[in-house]
């Protein structure tokens, strides 16, 4: 364990909700009933998908590796939380923590391009009607997903790769539940300047970026809305894009209040409390927005229930 002597740190201690005491039990039981809901919904939406060939529209591709995003993401985070709220001495070591961040980053990264690419397929169907069955091909959306994974993977591996090659001394002590960028790289013993840098690049790159071409698809998308003559033709084009809407704004506003706001030692629980609802509370609402507000969703739903009971 590091100390201020300039030994180096072996192993970090995860602060999280330890100072909680007696109330860790009752946050144990609600983050883990919202695990389960997350990984039953998605996975639903996943198979659902899968097999009913109404719900095989570029739409509803993007949305299913949405979902496997959203457990994948909640997973690298959650089960080591849940572990650690059980324990009276949580730590991590330095590999199992670059392993999370990585992991963290990836997924976090893909997922803000992959609701880029479903803003712009939603673009195409609404302001380019006519052309969206060859703009939005089974290849162009198989290569919009896989751009979306290789984006990610640049992300964690810059973020990752950049921080833990700085060395760690003296204080081992992360005032955060999991391995976050800025928590550990304050941390870091060295001159975290281009670390820090680096983490601007890729957080305007593939954070910022995707983020302002959503907005400019929906601006376009709205404007082609208010073109429309009839208040029924409006209504009816706004509502299959108004869920993914929905979730963009979830995602992003929880995500932008966390790494936006002034980083003071006082606000570190406030941070951990909005940290909670982008990584473990918002990943559960997506299969509820995506199905009690989509007919063809729920339709899909009512089929296979029929069949099968």
């Amino acid at each position: 364990m590091g100390d201020d002597n300039g030994t180096t740190v072996t192993e970090f201690i995860l602060l999280g909700f330890s100072h909680l005491g007696i109330y860790k039990l009752p946050l144990f039981g609600g983050v883990l009933f919202i695990y389960l809901v997350t990984l039953l919904g998605n996975s639903l939406i996943i198979t659902l998908t899968l097999l009913d060939s109404a719900l095989g529209t570029p739409m509803y591709f993007f949305l299913r590796h949405l979902s496997i995003l959203e457990i994948l993401y909640t997973t690298t985070i959650v089960p080591r939380m849940l572990s650690d709220l059980l324990s009276s001495h949580p730590v991590i070591s330095p590999a199992s923590c670059f392993i999370q961040m990585y992991f963290f980053a990836l997924f976090g990264g893909t997922e803000c391009c992959l609701l880029c690419a479903m803003a712009y397929d939603r673009f195409a169907a609404i302001c380019r009607p006519l052309h969206y069955a060859t703009q939005m091909n089974r290849q162009v959306c198989v290569g919009m997903v896989g751009t979306s994974y290789l984006m990610g993977i640049m992300t964690g591996s810059t973020d990752a790769l950049v921080i833990f090659t700085l060395p760690f001394h003296g204080t081992n002590i992360i005032h955060h539940y999991f391995c976050d960028v800025l928590p550990v790289v304050k941390l870091a013993s060295g001159d975290t300047f281009w670390a820090e840098v680096g983490n601007f690049i890729v957080s305007f790159l593939f954070i910022i970026a995707p983020f302002v071409l959503i907005i400019f698809s929906y601006a376009r998308i709205v404007i082609t809305i208010l073109g429309l003559a009839s208040a029924q033709g409006r209504q009816k084009v706004f509502s299959t894009c108004s869920s993914h809407l929905l979730v963009v704004l979830l995602f992003y506003g929880t995500a932008s209040i966390a790494y936006m706001r002034p980083g003071t030692n006082a606000n570190q629980d406030m941070d951990q409390i909005i940290s909670l609802f982008y990584t473990v509370v918002t990943p559960m609402f997506n299969p509820f927005i995506y199905t009690l507000r989509n007919k063809e969703v729920m339709g899909a739903l009512r089929r296979k229930l029929t069949k099968h009971l």
